[in-house]
């Protein structure tokens, strides 16, 4: 360096010398109407802002402790893991990228199977995981949610799904499209049992997942503003050259145009299901009442000539199974009167 050139410090910033004190993670703002939100304060809400009513994305275990009676259940599957079948390489190989998320997510895949009590009723729950891939269905997904349905199928309760995902996991090729069929095989089954299937669609739910078994429910629940779908906006626009309407593939869009039975708020979520369970008669029985039934256990089974049929409610009663998970009304009417 010259000697007549001169080096300048930088300005010392006053919060490099007093950092502050207050921990990171303590607050969250709002993406709806910029509140600053206590995060112990949101968690309590189900992660649902108080101000604007925005729905926060959650994972899939505080999914599973907002349905479930006193956050207790018991979780089936937990050691599915995929194999790499394909030995498939994107940017990196996909069993290292899986590798790397089950240490992230703290999950071995995208979705959970648990059972346990729904406001005193048993019922079989599976819930995504949208940390992992995207949430995204490979062979493991289908296989549990297969599992989990005829695990439902055997021991005569209903069946929740709540969905989150970015459709079939392409690192899994034509493998993770064959899962769409054998989940959709198996709520055939299901619904041959006479057996109640709810579907919880969250934001997002798109691809090989709303192809199949998220819009093959009995009832079809969503959240608020939850973006639903196959294709995404932009390939629509592209491909029917044509500007799409304001809304297009959010919940509130899809229940006006009869994709969806019910738009509810996640704090109101439990509560609907109950009450759309117990209109399909998925009602406690004594241990003696159920035992007739192969494979019964004293819990919860249908009630009816065959074990019980939801089809048969629908058509004798005089209420709607929409009007009852909405609260209209919360007895279902004796269908021999």
């Amino acid at each position: 360096m010259a000697w007549f050139k001169k080096a300048r410090k930088p300005i010392a910033s006053a919060t490099a010398e007093k950092p502050s004190r207050v921990p990171e993670g303590l607050w969250v703002k709002c993406p709806g109407c910029a509140q600053i939100i206590y995060n112990k304060d949101l968690e309590t809400n189900l992660s649902v802002c108080p101000k604007c009513a925005h729905h926060f994305r959650i994972g899939a275990a505080e999914r599973l402790r907002a349905l479930f009676d006193d956050g207790e259940w018991t979780e089936h599957f937990p050691d599915l893991t995929s194999t790499d079948p394909l030995h498939f390489t994107d940017t990196k190989p996909y069993r290292d990228r899986l590798r790397s998320t089950i240490e992230k997510a703290g999950v071995k895949d995208a979705v959970l199977v648990a059972t346990g009590k729904l406001d005193g009723l048993d019922v079989v729950v599976a819930a995504m995981e949208y940390s992992f891939i995207g949430g995204s269905m490979g062979v493991v997904v289908g296989e549990k949610i297969t599992r989990a349905i005829e695990m439902a199928h055997d021991r005569r309760q209903p069946v929740i799904v709540v969905s989150c995902s970015g459709g079939a996991r392409m690192m899994e090729g034509a493998l993770s499209l064959m899962q769409m069929a054998k989940v959709s095989a198996a709520l055939a089954r299901l619904d041959r049992a006479r057996l109640p299937f709810i579907s919880v669609l969250t934001d997002p739910t798109t691809g090989g997942v709303t192809a199949s078994f998220a819009m093959l429910g009995d009832l079809n629940i969503a959240e608020p503003k939850a973006l639903i779908g196959f294709a995404g906006p932009r390939v629509i626009e592209q491909t029917i050259r044509q500007k799409l309407p304001e809304g297009f593939q959010r919940s509130e869009f899809l229940v006006e145009h009869g994709m969806l039975d019910l738009v509810l708020d996640r704090r109101e979520m439990k509560g609907a299901i109950a009450r759309a369970l117990r209109f399909m008669r998925a009602e406690r029985l004594p241990a003696e009442a159920g035992s007739h039934l192969k494979g019964a256990d004293p819990g919860t089974h249908l009630r009816g000539a065959e074990g019980g049929s939801h089809l048969k409610a629908a058509e004798t009663g005089r209420q709607s199974p929409l009007a009852v998970a909405s609260g209209f009304r919360l007895q279902a009417e004796d269908p021999s009167r």
